[in-house]
Formats: C-alpha cells, sequence, structure tokens
C-alpha cells in the first residue's frame, strides 16, 4: 500500500514562487505563527523566530479575563460606522441519494470550497465564503505573512492570496484571491446561526489535517459556551466544542451542521501525552463571532475593545454574597488607576450585578474603550464605589 498523496509536496515552493511572480503581492517569508497547530513545512533558509508557545493543549480556563474575551452576541447589530455583519442562512438539513450516507452528502455540497492556505512556514486550511474571492481562515495560520498561496485540492493550481487583515484575539483572518482564479462551479459556504446550535447536534469538520486534501471528519457538537485562549494571550468565549476529530492542519477550516452551513471555524484541539493528535476534544470559533468580524477584517480594519484590566475568579463558597474577586491587576489598567486592589470583590459593574466572573467578562464586552462604569465592590468587609473609564485592550496580554 502506497503513502497517501499530500497536497504539498515535490515542488510546491516553486509553484508558489511561480504564484508569488504572477500576483499582484509578493510571497512574503515570514516567522512562523505564534499557535502552532499548522502543518510544518519544511525548514526555510533562515531560522525561525522562536514560538511563544502552543495553542495545542490549552484548556478552558478557570480565570475571566475582564475585558479580554470577545463575545459575538454583543456586536451582532455593530455600531453606525461598522460594516454589517454577515448574513445568518437558515439551514435544512441535507438529504443524501440512495446509497450516500449523510456526511457524505455534506462533503460533496461543501468541500468543494475548502482551501489549503501555505505560507513559508506551514500550513491549514481556510474556506470561501463569496464569490468575490474572500476566504475565511485561522489568524494563527497566516501568521505575519501578507500573502499566502492557495489550492483548491491537491489537482488545483496555486493561487496567490492577499492577507487583507488579522485579529489575534478571535484567531480569524481574511485572505483575498482574485474572483477568476475561483474554479468554475464551486459554491461558497454561508453561515449559521451559532446561537441555534445544541449539544448533541451533528457536526462535520472539513480540512487538511497532516496536508491531506479535504478529509471529512464526523462527530456531534460536544459542548458550548467555552472559553479558549486567543494567540494574543486573552480569551474566545461562547466557543464550541466537538468530538469530529481534528488534527493539526485542520485549523482554519470549516466546522458544518446538517445542513452544511459554517457554525465554526475549527481553531484548537485538547492533546493528551506526547501526542500532537486528536483525543475527542476540539474547539471552533462561533459562526456568530465569524459574521462580526470578517467584514472589518475584509476592509482592512483594526478591531478597539474595551478592557479593564483585571483578572477575576470565584468567590470562595464560604463567602457571605456573590461576586468576581479581583485575582490580579495588570499594570497601569484602568482598575488599578481608579484604585482597585487585588482581593476585592466585584459585585456589581454599570448598575449590573455579579455573581460570577463570566459576569464581569459580559458586561465589559458591551462597553467601548472611554467608557465610565460605576463599579461597586466589597473590601474588608465594606461596601464601596469607584468609577472606572474603561481602556483600549493592548495587542497582547500585559
Amino acid at each position: 500500500m502506497g503513502s497517501p498523496r499530500h497536497l504539498w509536496t515535490g515542488e510546491w515552493r516553486a509553484e508558489s514562487d511561480k504564484a508569488r511572480d504572477e500576483g499582484a503581492s509578493a510571497f512574503e517569508r515570514t516567522p512562523p505563527p505564534r499557535p502552532a497547530d499548522d502543518q510544518p513545512a519544511p525548514p526555510a533558509a533562515k531560522p525561525p523566530r522562536r514560538r511563544a508557545g502552543l495553542v495545542l493543549g490549552l484548556l478552558v480556563v478557570a480565570l475571566a479575563i475582564a475585558g479580554g474575551a470577545f463575545a459575538a452576541g454583543m456586536l451582532l447589530d455593530g455600531g453606525d460606522d461598522e460594516p454589517p455583519a454577515l448574513p445568518a442562512v437558515s439551514s435544512r438539513p441535507i438529504r443524501p441519494a440512495a446509497g450516500q450516507t449523510r456526511a457524505g452528502a455534506i462533503y460533496a455540497a461543501a468541500s468543494p470550497a475548502v482551501v489549503s492556505v501555505r505560507t513559508s512556514t506551514g500550513q491549514g486550511t481556510g474556506f470561501l465564503i463569496d464569490d468575490d474571492g474572500t476566504i475565511v481562515t485561522n489568524q494563527h495560520v497566516v501568521g505575519d505573512s501578507s500573502s499566502v498561496v492557495v489550492k483548491f485540492g491537491q489537482d488545483g493550481v496555486s493561487i496567490d492570496g492577499d492577507v487583507l487583515g488579522t485579529d489575534e484575539s478571535t484567531d480569524l483572518a481574511v485572505v483575498s484571491i482574485e474572483r477568476d482564479r475561483i474554479p468554475r462551479g464551486i459554491r461558497p459556504l454561508r453561515f449559521a446561526d451559532s446561537r441555534n446550535v445544541s449539544v448533541g447536534d451533528f457536526a462535520i469538520a472539513i480540512g487538511n489535517p497532516f496536508g491531506l486534501d479535504r478529509t471529512a471528519t464526523e462527530g456531534i457538537v460536544s459542548g458550548l459556551g467555552r472559553s479558549i485562549s486567543a494567540p494574543n494571550g486573552f480569551q474566545i468565549d461562547e466557543v464550541i466544542q466537538t468530538d469530529a476529530p481534528i488534527n493539526p492542519g485542520n485549523s482554519g477550516g470549516p466546522l458544518l451542521d446538517s445542513g452544511g452551513r459554517v457554525i465554526g471555524v475549527n481553531s484548537q484541539i485538547v492533546t493528551g501525552g506526547l501526542s500532537q493528535g486528536n483525543v475527542g476534544i476540539g474547539f471552533a470559533v462561533p459562526s456568530n463571532t465569524a459574521r462580526v468580524i470578517v467584514p472589518q477584517l475584509k476592509e482592512g480594519r483594526t478591531i478597539p475593545r474595551p478592557y479593564l484590566g483585571v483578572t477575576t475568579t470565584p468567590t470562595s463558597t464560604t463567602a457571605a454574597s456573590a461576586g468576581a474577586r479581583i485575582h490580579r491587576l495588570y499594570a497601569d489598567g484602568p482598575a488599578q488607576r481608579a484604585g482597585l486592589r487585588e482581593g476585592d470583590v466585584i459585585t456589581s459593574i454599570d448598575g449590573r450585578s455579579v455573581d460570577t466572573p463570566e459576569d464581569v467578562v459580559e458586561i465589559v464586552a458591551g462597553k467601548q474603550p472611554g467608557d465610565r462604569l460605576e463599579v461597586e465592590f466589597e473590601r474588608d468587609g465594606r461596601d464601596q464605589t469607584v468609577t472606572v473609564e474603561l481602556g483600549t485592550r493592548p495587542a497582547r496580554m500585559p
């Protein structure tokens, strides 16, 4: 039995150089993406910069970083100066033909729009979302590259793609290819409303694990409302957990529902022991997050987010009241400047009760940098109030 055929073998570098020369932008050779769950490429001429850490193996964290999470539901309406969110398309289950499985029917409908995304340091997955040549993938797949090379299948030609925008806080990126380079007959994928996803729903992932072209894996939605660490160290909230096997190289590919609509963008997996493969726990950035962020990245926008500058934990079960205890204050952050201290228990923000750390995250995520909030807290058994002016979240976790 022969070895499996990979997407990028043989003369892929020559193909990449040819695509670069034919395209409008240069194929930039850059350091590797920070989170490393994409498929490694052969060594480049220059030694790569040391990776700060791996996204593989990151579990749900117990701490809530106030102002460090992104809640898509807060922003679906958008602001007056923001491009509108992408539409959520209702989905009917795809009915398989005689002798065809449900997964097979979904794969036949969706897989042509799934692509391989290659940089000088590795490869991942992406998917086409419109007829203009817009491709969605993970930020950690494209890293710092300004251009990438895209392939529609192992027999496809190498296509130069420009990186229009990236967002480390949601691990999303947008790549654009010329519309006349889209193979004929390919239908873009559409997004579903991830608020309608339930635990137990059917899920299928399509991607390029270990460089194997458009591999399909089947499973269910095994958890909702998870939090994972973004490439810049903050949190991504409302993440979808699935047991559909996801492996290195799947990053940036679609997680699909029974109707072939995108419910999430596959981003991270949990690994066990020395293995870097799947152990049945994968995470996808929810479609509603992508629906909000992608139009802004397509326009090359930087997305400002509010920042309180605290890490909170639940209060002790023996505490007299609920709330969120300040575990850490970030130096010169808004909370520290307002006089809050480690150990203070936040009980209310902007008139809204705080019972858990998640409440702090949710309230702050619904605000804007520069907003002034009344924060009620307990210190040494006394109720106190301070006014905090939210800052703009730094590019990386302090």
